[in-house]
């Protein structure tokens, strides 16, 4: 079982993921993990697929995201649910924060 505890964000590290792109892992347990990602205007989170459940929100800023064959435009305060193995793409279309929930635990980010 996973143990609580508190993370301030200064114990984070931010890590490149693509090019204007960079991702914070603020916690993971047994089955889940939180991720913050921060995107510069005009950059993407090139299309991808993996067999997590996604779930989102739009922090700050507004972004462009394609999920299946449906391309949608999400502001500020705007969510979105991807389900496992569906291709996804973002692109932000101004500086962008992200909170992100993935499970079960995407083990490569659950270390970090």
């Amino acid at each position: 079982m996973a143990e609580a505890r508190v993370r301030p964000l200064s114990d984070t590290k931010a890590l490149p993921a693509f090019p204007g792109v960079t991702r914070r892992t603020l916690a993971s347990g047994d089955r889940l993990t939180l991720v913050r990602i921060e995107v510069e205007r005009d950059h993407t989170v090139p299309e991808h697929v993996h067999p997590h459940e996604q779930a989102g929100t739009v922090i700050v800023g507004r972004i462009s995201i394609r999920i299946g064959d449906t391309t949608t435009v999400c502001d500020e305060g705007d969510s979105y649910l991807i389900p496992g193995d569906v291709p996804h793409e973002v692109t932000a279309l101004e500086p962008t924060t992200l909170l992100e929930c993935f499970s079960p635990v995407r083990e490569e980010f659950a270390h970090d």
